[in-house]
């Protein structure tokens, strides 16, 4: 793991788990050694959860080491994952680095969540080994994670990092080509864009919207997705869905292609009504709440998955 906050602490986590030997490097003095620590934490969190496929919480975290050189990190690996900050300039850096110090045969991957492959690795001698894998945060608990091809990544570094993907439990997208927020922010911009236009023009209020996702949409996507979820909601299945309902989209469409100032008044709004339900103070308690229902939620998935199927 290059890079040791957040993603790189729950990347570590997610490849331990499965069983991998994992070293953790930071630029920052001391930074990998209190992110460790804060790793061998949450293993408890999700050890009592029953998460850690039947393994202990010390048998998880005795897999992560921390180095003190990137050279000591890439000795001997076999798939390298990236997770600094998301500034080019760094990245192209960083990966200059791991590019002529990693094994020929490693797999480099990114989290960014944003840049495209090509914007750092272009320069690279080993160039046909890098793609981006992001993950939406955390991966432990929320498996899919983005496969994203520079134009020189090699179909076999793709078809590679997709086994490892499955292997260590994750469900990968795995896109043709690169392009600019992947897929999983783009279908969430589309949301958000939604999400502000409702709350600007005074139809609904922040936790409305949040309503209909929380407690309406978001109660089917937890196990099918929109494609899958159109196609059970005709009789015909989705031709007969778009046949039914492809007018009143392609209405609603027109209403759409307008941008609401997220940074305006309507942010005063949003932020308002949001700091009235959870105060700025309570922010992080809200997030470890979070993150036990996405344990829960995680359990309780993986046990419907065996009763039910996928």
């Amino acid at each position: 793991m290059l890079g040791s906050g957040l993603i790189g602490r729950s990347w570590a986590i997610t490849f331990s788990r499965a069983g991998w030997q994992v070293a953790m490097w930071d630029r920052e003095d001391g930074a990998a050694e209190a992110s460790r620590a804060i790793l061998l934490t949450l293993l408890e969190d999700l050890a009592a959860e029953d998460l850690l496929n039947g393994q202990s919480a010390a048998e998880v975290g005795a897999r992560v080491r921390v180095t003190k050189t990137l050279a000591e990190a890439l000795e001997g690996t076999s798939w390298v994952q990236e997770n600094t900050p998301e500034i080019v300039g760094i990245k192209r850096e960083v990966w200059a680095e791991l590019d002529a110090l990693a094994p020929p045969d490693a797999v480099c991957a990114s989290s960014t969540s944003g840049i495209v492959p090509s914007a750092f690795t272009e320069e690279l001698p080993g160039r046909g080994r890098c793609l981006v894998a992001h993950p939406i945060n955390p991966p432990y608990l929320i498996p899919a994670v983005e496969l994203v091809p520079a134009p020189w990544t090699t179909p076999e570094t793709m078809a590679k990092a997709e086994e490892v993907m499955r292997a260590i439990g994750q469900s990968p997208i795995v896109m043709t080509r690169e392009l600019d927020g992947f897929v999983m922010n783009r279908l969430q911009g589309a949301l958000l864009e939604e999400a502000f236009r409702l709350v600007a023009d005074g139809y609904c209020s922040v936790e409305d919207v949040d309503v209909g996702l929380r407690e309406g949409l978001a109660l089917r996507w937890s196990f099918i997705g929109p494609f899958e979820t159109i196609d059970l909601n005709a009789p015909g299945g989705v031709r007969d869905y778009v046949t039914r309902y492809g007018g009143l989209y392609e209405r609603l469409y027109k209403s759409m292609q307008r941008r609401a100032d997220w940074t305006g008044s309507v942010l005063d709004t949003v932020e308002g009504q949001r700091r009235e339900r959870v105060p700025k103070e309570g922010l992080a308690d809200r997030q470890r709440w979070r993150d036990r229902r996405l344990m829960a939620l995680s359990r309780h998935k993986r046990k419907a998955a065996q009763d039910f199927g996928n």
